[in-house]
């Protein structure tokens, strides 16, 4: 008979969870926003380009995201990435021929500052998991 797993196993496959859903999806907006440009005929530069607000806000996001997670606690910063994320991808919902560069370029932005909130609040959050006299544990 297996034994229910300890507080601090559950939060961490709690936040394994969610970090790995995140990526899943994080990594679908960009696949959809590469091919449906391609397909109208752009080429690999002017698709690369579309992720300059992606990359611009994930850098802004980490200058302040050890900030905002201090202030507003990592539980929050995280979840906010979650609703950010949700939001960037149903940007892509509408129809086919009202999306446009711009849209497309806010809807990488939404996720670049979702991706690090996520990012940040999930590998902050394993540290608090690890007991205090056992910090080196973790580059093991």
């Amino acid at each position: 008979m297996l034994q229910q797993p300890s507080k601090n196993v559950r939060q961490y496959l709690i936040v394994t969870g969610n970090y790995w859903n995140f990526t899943l999806t994080d990594g679908a907006l960009r696949m959809l926003v590469v091919l449906y440009f391609y397909q109208l005929g752009y080429g690999a530069l002017d698709i690369a380009l579309l992720f300059l607000f992606y990359e611009f806000f994930g850098v802004i996001t980490n200058l302040f995201g050890g900030w905002l997670g201090a202030k507003w606690g990592l539980n929050r910063t995280m979840n906010i990435g979650l609703a950010m994320q949700i939001i960037a991808l149903s940007m892509l919902l509408l129809p086919a021929s009202t999306l446009s560069i711009p849209w497309g370029m806010a809807a990488q932005a939404l996720s670049g500052i979702a991706k690090d909130l996520n990012k940040m609040s999930a590998k902050s959050a394993i540290k608090t998991l690890v007991p205090k006299n056992a910090s080196g544990t973790l580059y093991q």
